[in-house]
């Protein structure tokens, strides 16, 4: 599965550290070549003999060790395959800021393989908005971050935190290393986030959308080597990847020109966002003052972004989402035929984990043939994969 791969382990300070002797083992079984790096932290927590004997290499820890230089260069363009598991909250917020106090860090920086980062913490730290910006970061510079589990942790709560298990870690690198890039030399138009429809310099109408389902589509997109260009609203959301371009805009009416200037180049075009669908009729220049008890916005409806690419398009496969929070299935097909979509994917806010906000969430695709595919809740970024999965199969 993994025979003469190579794969650089790196081991960072955690209790969870004990998983990575039998990940090492697992690696090892099948067929890899792996070096270990662990933090000076990580040495509390498992003996480096324990894993050189399984690894058949020595364990890498130090820049500089009697009088020798630990080359993170070259280590980090050896590898096919990069893990860091587990991955504690400081080494996280360490790589997102781009410090480099030690030769995981190091290495890290160095390294031109791809990275997946396997957390482990905490539920409080886990859920801390430090956490989730310096995970965002890491996934806008093109690491796979793995989702954690729910279980006993080492503070004796019970919550999210646990580190992947090493048999689902395989899995994933396994997965990884024989992805094919099958979509090298396709343009892909993604939309992600909200748009903010302006009543005056201070107000604004807009909703909840954070922008991650379209982003980690950006991200699977251009992981499988399409040249990938993202049109967003207001969004937290990054991308330092290679293959992405990202336009931004406020409004609906700037995302539908944006989308309508690069439509004919595209080969596939997803529309993530969540656009308003009315926009205020009359902008004050001003702030709006209290006048009585009720204020009146005249709203009209913005462009259908949607269906406006769905009567131009010729040979692009072209998608949509829907939310939904009732008759979902039936608004949803409503939806295909009326936009002449290729594809359209599902959100229930009925279901628990999806729509806005979560990092997970929970689909059910209609295919323009009649086909119908529904998803367990998965993280976005799996997510992402079954709705490329299945647009590559729409493909001539």
């Amino acid at each position: 599965m993994l025979q003469d791969k190579k794969i650089l382990l790196g081991i960072t300070g955690s209790i969870a550290a004990y998983k990575s002797i039998l990940l090492t083992r697992l690696l090892v079984q099948a067929g890899a070549d792996v070096k270990v790096i662990i933090t000076p932290a990580a040495r509390d927590f498992v003996s480096p003999l324990t894993l050189s004997t399984l690894s058949h290499n020595k364990v890498l820890s130090a820049l500089f060790e009697e009088d020798s230089w630990s080359n993170h260069v070259m280590l980090g363009r050896w590898a096919d395959l990069m893990l860091v598991a587990p991955a504690t909250g400081n080494s996280i917020a360490k790589m997102a800021a781009g410090l480099c106090d030690n030769l995981l860090l190091a290495t890290y920086l160095s390294a031109t393989c791809p990275v997946l980062v396997a957390p482990a913490m905490d539920e409080d730290m886990w859920h801390h908005p430090a956490m989730v910006r310096n995970l965002d970061a890491l996934t806008s510079f093109g690491n796979l971050i793995l989702p954690v589990g729910k279980g006993e942790l080492a503070s004796g709560l019970i919550g999210d935190g646990r580190m992947a298990e090493p048999e689902n870690i395989i899995n994933v690198i396994s997965d990884t290393l024989s992805a094919k890039r099958d979509l090298a030399g396709k343009k892909v138009l993604i939309t992600a986030g909200p748009t903010y429809e302006s009543i005056d310099p201070v107000r604004y109408i807009t909703n909840h959308s954070s922008g991650k389902m379209g982003f980690a589509l950006a991200a699977d997109f251009a992981r499988r080597g399409a040249d990938v260009h993202v049109v967003s609203g207001p969004t937290q959301l990054t991308t330092q990847h290679r293959n992405i371009t990202v336009t931004t805009v406020r409004t609906a009416a700037q995302m539908c020109e944006a989308c309508e200037a690069i439509f004919d180049s595209v080969d596939i075009a997803v529309m993530a966002a969540a656009v308003a669908d009315y926009t205020p009729v009359a902008y004050s220049p001003h702030k709006v003052k209290k006048q009585g008890d009720n204020l009146v916005i005249e709203l009209t409806r913005t462009k259908d972004i949607l269906k406006s690419l769905g009567q131009q398009k010729i040979k692009q496969v072209l998608v949509g989402f829907a939310l939904e929070t009732n008759n979902e299935r039936e608004f949803a097909l409503q939806k295909l035929i009326s936009k002449n979509a290729d594809m359209i994917v599902l959100n229930s806010l009925n279901d628990a984990g999806a729509g806005f906000g979560h990092d997970t969430n929970k689909i059910t695709v209609f295919h323009r043939s009649g086909a119908e595919v529904s998803f367990d809740t998965k993280s976005k970024s799996s997510v992402a994969k079954d709705i490329v999965d299945l647009i590559v199969k729409m493909l001539p």
